[in-house]
């Protein structure tokens, strides 16, 4: 009955397809950071340290960021490095930061009007930033020099694990479902969620983890394939452009991916 069941799973619209992305190690360095953030295409490192400090660091210098006041940092979004937001859980704020990572907003949400209790924030275009309403349990594209939620989704009782965003479309994972929203606000399409726990987005192509392994799900497709790695522990991933970092607390494994 089991194996009937897997089956199943194996042909369903969210289905593990039979072939694999080939990946090959680059190099891999020793490293030691709390959150890897993100690398663009001049290999400039975005990263959190003690998750107290944001840290920006090129071939040439590393600048540096932190908030006393608001202690640490539970996320950091760099999609856009000329609006980089990091977001401060236990304050209920979020900063922007420019491209030399000085300060350019504060958006505290305990005295905007409503008041919103936010747990997940991501990158929106313009003066936005996609954020989840705890409280209301929806996704809503804030607004923050307006102080207005521009659209908001239809309530959401999964439990929500990560969130991605590019200017166009938001992709919101949790417990049962992922799903995609564009700047609209609108549902475009969801997902039964196999186990998976975190994603990253590049070009389209969504990038899921389970355990110690990765999958993708190419853009315009619905077949996902799982990419082929040596044996090691994925703490954190991100891609940039077709390029694997696999962060493993220890060192940082650069792949390049073969996609179709």
């Amino acid at each position: 009955m089991r194996w009937i069941v897997f089956v199943l799973l194996c042909f369903s619209r969210f289905g593990l397809a039979q072939d694999s992305i080939q990946s090959t190690l680059i190099k891999s360095d020793q490293f030691k950071v709390d959150q890897i953030v993100s690398i663009d295409n001049f290999n400039t490192l975005y990263y959190t340290s003690d998750n107290l400090s944001f840290n920006k660091k090129s071939d040439t210098q590393t600048v540096d960021y932190s908030n006393i006041q608001l202690g640490r940092i539970t996320s950091a979004d760099a999609f856009n490095t000329l609006k980089i937001n990091l977001f401060y859980k236990d304050f209920n704020t979020v900063i922007i930061l420019d491209n030399r990572l000085a300060e350019v907003f504060k958006i505290d949400f305990n005295i905007t009007q409503p008041y919103k209790n936010v747990s997940l924030v991501s990158t929106g275009y313009d003066n936005t930033i996609w954020i989840f309403n705890q409280d209301l349990q929806q996704l809503e594209l804030y607004d923050y020099k307006a102080n207005i939620t521009r659209v908001s989704s239809l309530p959401i009782q999964d439990n929500i694990l990560a969130i991605e965003s590019d200017y166009n479309y938001c992709w919101l994972l949790t417990d049962k479902h992922l799903y995609v929203y564009n700047y609209f606000g609108s549902l475009i399409t969801k997902y039964e969620n196999q186990g998976y726990t975190n994603l990253r987005i590049d070009s389209g192509n969504i990038f899921l983890q389970r355990e110690n392994h990765l999958y993708i799900l190419p853009k315009n497709s619905d077949d996902i394939k799982p990419v082929k790695l040596p044996e090691l522990l994925i703490s954190q991933f991100l891609v940039t452009n077709e390029t694997l970092y696999i962060y493993d607390d220890e060192m940082l494994h650069q792949f390049q991916l073969k996609i179709d």
